[in-house]
């Protein structure tokens, strides 16, 4: 009887201790938002390895509408993660890299990954707290941030958040 009720508290700490982000488009400090319903919008400039502003303020609550203008010469990545997401999602970037879909500048469409011998037919860059935005381009991330925590935004493409290129971002209540 005591072996069984310690099995059971220790299944319970193993899920209570999973990350809140491991389940595909849950996360614990907020969601993706149409761009209708932000208070504000937040240009972030995007130069070959860095973020303009560097650090960034929300409140709790806050649904603000990004607008990354990529005005370096390499494809890049805004992010909104934890260090721990980041190291994750960086592993997926740099298997896509490795598989020829992640270049330099672009993001390929299209390719056929399980005939490539990755086994991986929908590898893709999808994520909802994501977006790629290749050279010269501009795109939108929209999220509401539903506590008060910190989080970096970072670019993920192998190498670049190595290089320095993420930002803190602080919601406060």
């Amino acid at each position: 009887m005591l072996m069984g009720k310690r099995l059971i508290l220790a299944a319970c700490a193993l899920v209570f201790s999973a990350p809140s982000w491991a389940s595909p488009g849950h996360f614990d400090f907020g969601q993706p938002a149409p761009a209708a319903k932000a208070s504000r919008s937040i240009d972030v400039v995007m130069g070959d390895m860095t973020f303009d502003p560097g650090a960034l303020d929300i409140k709790a609550g806050e649904t603000v509408r990004f607008v990354l203008i990529n005005k370096g010469r390499l494809l890049h990545e805004f992010n909104l993660g934890n260090v721990a997401m980041h190291a994750q999602h960086q592993q997926e970037m740099l298997k896509m890299q490795q598989s020829g879909q992640l270049t330099p500048t672009a993001m390929k469409q299209g390719m056929d990954h399980a005939s490539m011998g990755h086994g991986q037919a929908g590898m893709g860059h999808d994520d909802p707290n994501s977006v790629l935005v290749e050279p010269g381009k501009t795109a939108e991330l929209t999220w509401t941030f539903n506590k008060a925590t910190r989080l970096e935004f970072a670019c993920n493409v192998p190498g670049h958040y190595q290089a320095g290129m993420k930002g803190e971002l602080t919601v406060s209540q």
